[in-house]
């Protein structure tokens, strides 16, 4: 027989791996005051207990003697954590929803761990339940750090999700919250992401350039990482602003300053940005781009993430447009097709431009126009300012080239 308090633990993860409450368990033989006593440790079962219990789980009563298979939070997470794959992260999520509310920190971190997980993967929704479980239990333990990313993380996601008004609500209570706990840097400047990428998103450019010129400030010491987000952002901020040439000259110096060694899932995620960027210059500066999804591709193999995947081919795809290569784009567009899309709601309704604009050249001028028009129309109604005016001056450039032929 397994002894307390390890008996205990085991008995409470087989309970709630059945599902059963301790008055279920318990049933008509024992108190659930008894119960609670033997699941805390702090009483010593006997055979006689342990047979009815085994029963009641329909297990041997081996099974309390088997140490966890990894099932119990504490041990899914120091496997997770130190595993860092997704079949250890998986076991994790599996912990979780078994797992019970008394352990306040060990589950932040598995939550924490979890939301990283499900953004790789580019599952939203998945994402955003565990970052809004994630923020409430900070709260609960009531430490500034924790609270403050919570907060900047559940904000980028709602961002990526087109919820930006709601982005904006959040990552500016993380920022303020870190100037007033006086955080580090790397807290405050991550919280300053979030608010800046979300204001830039709903056409807030003043907000978004005085934040990012405070971030680039805050920064301007620090090497690595950082530095290349908060200059990549300063970049997005800038373009979004009609600065093109200081747009492009920031995202290069974020490019070249980040060494791959420190970070090579941000080394590609800054060349496709820059890829981004360069294909959306007036004109588009179809070279460099094309420089940049070179070096993309040749990094995807070693960090390649479905979402990263994806948006190379839609780039690939919006380059191939801009060098009216359109059968290529149709092809690659195609391709992305044939897959569930997990990139951000920007990059979705940019890649639906796509498909208009393709529509439109390949002689179906109406249904391209009609797609722009609803496209536009959505994104209205989210409140994407930026993206709304960028996609009806797509459209009016393709109705005067209509006009014109």
């Amino acid at each position: 027989m397994m002894e307390q308090p390890l008996f205990g633990r085991r008995l409470k993860e087989l309970r709630r791996a059945g599902g059963l409450s301790q008055a279920a368990l318990a049933g008509e033989e024992i108190s659930t005051g008894y119960l609670s006593r033997l699941e805390s440790g702090a009483r010593q079962p006997t055979e006689r207990v342990i047979t009815y219990l085994a029963k009641k789980l329909g297990v041997d009563s081996s099974a309390f003697q088997t140490p966890s298979g990894g099932t119990s939070l504490a041990q899914a997470l120091s496997i997770a954590s130190s595993a860092n794959d997704d079949e250890a992260t998986e076991k994790l999520v599996q912990a979780l929803e078994v797992a019970g509310d008394e352990d306040l920190l060990p589950r932040w971190q598995a939550l924490w761990l979890v939301a990283q997980h499900w953004r790789r993967l580019g599952r939203k929704e998945e994402e955003l339940a565990c970052l809004n479980e994630l923020a409430v239990l900070a709260d609960e333990l009531g430490l500034p750090e924790l609270r403050c990313r919570a907060w900047s993380s559940l904000a980028r996601c709602l961002r990526g999700s087109g919820r930006v008004s709601e982005s904006i609500t959040v990552a500016d209570r993380a920022v303020k919250l870190a100037k007033e706990a006086k955080l580090t840097v790397p807290d405050i400047g991550n919280a300053l992401m979030s608010l800046v990428s979300a204001e830039a998103e709903e056409g807030r450019l003043p907000d978004a350039r005085a934040h990012v010129d405070e971030l680039v400030e805050l920064v301007d010491k620090h090497e690595g990482p950082l530095k290349a987000e908060a200059l990549w952002s300063a970049a997005t901020v800038r373009f979004r602003q009609g600065e093109h040439g200081a747009a492009l000259e920031l995202i290069e110096r974020a490019t070249e300053g980040l060494e791959g060694s420190a970070d090579l899932t941000l080394w590609l995620r800054l060349r496709l940005a820059a890829a981004s960027l360069s294909l959306q210059s007036d004109p588009p500066r179809t070279e460099l781009a094309g420089a940049r999804l070179k070096e993309a591709e040749a990094a995807i193999e070693f960090v390649g993430t479905t979402v990263l995947r994806q948006e190379l081919t839609t780039l690939r795809a919006h380059l191939a447009f801009a060098e009216q290569r359109y059968a290529d784009s149709r092809t690659l567009l195609d391709q992305l097709g044939q897959d569930e899309l997990r990139l951000t709601y920007r990059d979705r309704i940019r890649l639906g431009v796509l498909e208009g604009r393709l529509m439109i050249q390949e002689g179906r001028p109406k249904d391209g126009l009609r797609k722009l028009k609803e496209l536009g129309e959505e994104s209205r109604r989210a409140f994407n300012i930026d993206l709304s005016a960028e996609i009806w001056r797509i459209l009016a450039e393709e109705l005067e080239n209509g006009m014109k032929t």
